[in-house]
């Protein structure tokens, strides 16, 4: 769970400091910078498993992919800054195995990760090895100074059951000055010895990426969390799709394998029958789960009975199965964009197993307004209840999503909103945008010792308002539209009509 994040040198984000709770809406209009606080979490994620530079080659750039590095610092104009730091503070799993199976537990489970990157000089950031470590360090957050970290409304008995593990006296990565060059240790975790050191301008990836069960479980843990980092981005064509009787059976950041992780999910435990549809036994456990989903779903669609995964032995495949009240069969290759998106949410909320952080843009894409409330509750019960231990039936998992819908800036809680808004600064020796990400008073982000940003009230009836005044048609003799068009009435609105004006909320745009 990534409870705060300071990123400074990527892209547009700059001095940027967030706390994040289970759940978290950041709203924003579009080119705002809310996509790269998504893109920072996924390239933290990407360095975790990857060597640098195809961590950084995995990060959106403005047409697909990024194939210059340079484009991930931030720049005025044609300068670009020399590094990028990121400091996260998270909560990782206790347990877990290494690439080789090696079980590993962490000392303790509140930690500091702190990662400083830089172009290398004189390569113009386009050469076979463009970019240097200068810092990495990973170090603990002591249980007494949990409740100074985690701001958000949360239970004693939740806090304990995250942040567990005894206190340690030194840190599991740190970075030293050794002449001119960084050094970067690795300590061996609760282990008497010399740390293994590494010169960071020689490392083709990160200390933390290559950590084991055998040298240090606790920073293996750290590994471990910031892989389950994802960005969920629910392609209609991977959602439809069949799946074959050895796909995964876990959804896909794509969703795909929807039909294959539902099946898995309400028959765990129990041996799939391979000899014949008729012998097909729904047991109770399995109908549970059917229903839980066709449950949710009825939320999104009043026409929806049941909810299953049809399995054919000849061609095995399982194909995702809506039923009307009619009896009337619609696979999956048939319902909406929307549906499909609400469906592998849901499957999703009632796996015990995916846990981690998960970011969602924009969720409302494909949902009816009236509808938009059902998929904000079923986001929000995706994430972690922390009034209650975490255990299999609350698992660790956090959603971040971003929005410019005021249908959802309207209905989210409101100690989860964050506005996204670029601001002006005075650099040095140029003025550029930053991205600020502002709460709204009176929230628990605002128990913090640092100072943070207050949403404008007049940014925010942008969204609770957003139906402005008509434009007004340009007077006689004023550059306008051409006399033919002139000689046309302007059509009125929707919202101009006489027998809905008395029902919207305003009746003018208010500013500040």
């Amino acid at each position: 769970m990534l409870t705060r994040l300071k990123v400074n040198g990527f892209k547009n984000l700059v001095q940027v400091d967030v706390r994040f709770g289970p759940f978290t809406c950041i709203a924003g209009a579009n080119a705002t910078g809310k996509s790269n606080l998504f893109d920072a979490i996924g390239f933290l994620s990407a360095l975790a498993d990857h060597t640098l530079i195809d961590a950084a080659s995995s990060v959106r750039g403005e047409s697909g992919r990024t194939a210059d590095v340079r484009s991930l610092f931030h720049h005025v104009g044609d300068k670009h800054a020399q590094e990028m730091s990121f400091e996260a503070e998270m909560i990782v799993p206790r347990t877990g195995v290494d690439d080789l199976g090696q079980e590993a537990k962490a000392s303790i489970t509140f930690l500091r990760y702190s990662l400083t990157i830089a172009r290398r000089d004189g390569n113009g950031g386009r050469a076979a090895d463009p970019l240097e470590i200068r810092k990495e360090e990973l170090v603990h957050i002591n249980q007494k100074e949990a409740t100074a970290h985690l701001l958000f409304p949360h239970a004693a008995k939740w806090r304990g059951s995250a942040v567990a593990g005894r206190r340690t006296a030194s840190p599991f990565i740190s970075t030293v000055i050794e002449g001119s060059r960084p050094v970067i240790k690795l300590h061996q975790d609760g282990r008497q010895g010399r740390p293994l050191l590494r010169s960071a301008g020689e490392l083709p990836r990160s200390v933390l990426s290559a950590a084991t069960a055998a040298e240090s479980p606790t920073v293996l843990m750290a590994r471990r969390e910031m892989q389950s980092w994802r960005l969920l981005q629910l392609e209609p064509a991977a959602l439809r799709g069949p799946d074959d009787f050895r796909a995964p059976a876990v959804l896909g950041p794509d969703g795909s394998h929807l039909a294959a992780a539902l099946f898995h999910l309400a028959h765990q435990g129990r041996p799939r029958p391979l000899s014949s549809p008729d012998t097909l036994d729904f047991g109770e456990e399995e109908m549970q789960v059917y229903a839980q989903v066709a449950n949710r779903l009825s939320g999104l669609i009043d026409d929806v009975r049941d909810i299953t995964v049809d399995e054919d032995p000849k061609r095995e495949l399982f194909t995702l199965i809506a039923t009307d009240h009619n009896n009337t069969l619609h696979p999956a290759r048939v319902l909406s964009d929307g549906t499909l998106r609400f469906l592998a949410l849901a499957v999703l909320e009632l796996d015990p197993k995916a846990e981690g952080l998960i970011c969602l843009e924009e969720p409302e894409n494909g949902i009816h307004p009236e509808r938009i409330p059902a998929m904000l509750q079923l986001l929000q019960d995706i994430a972690v209840d922390p009034r209650g231990p975490i255990g299999p039936d609350n698992p660790l998992r956090q959603v971040i999503v971003n929005t410019h819908s005021p249908a959802v800036v309207g209905q989210v809680p409101e100690d989860s909103l964050l506005v996204a808004e670029t601001l002006k600064t005075v650099g040095e020796t140029d003025r550029f945008g930053r991205v600020s990400f502002a709460c709204l008073p009176g929230t628990w982000r605002e128990e913090g010792a640092e100072p943070v940003e207050i949403v404008p009230r007049g940014k925010l009836l942008a969204y609770l308002n957003p139906i402005g005044p008509p434009e007004e048609e340009p007077e006689s003799g004023d550059e306008g539209p051409s006399k033919a068009r002139a000689l046309v009435p302007p059509k009125r609105r929707v919202a101009d009509r006489p027998d809905l004006q008395a029902l919207l909320p305003f009746a003018e745009v208010t500013g500040d």
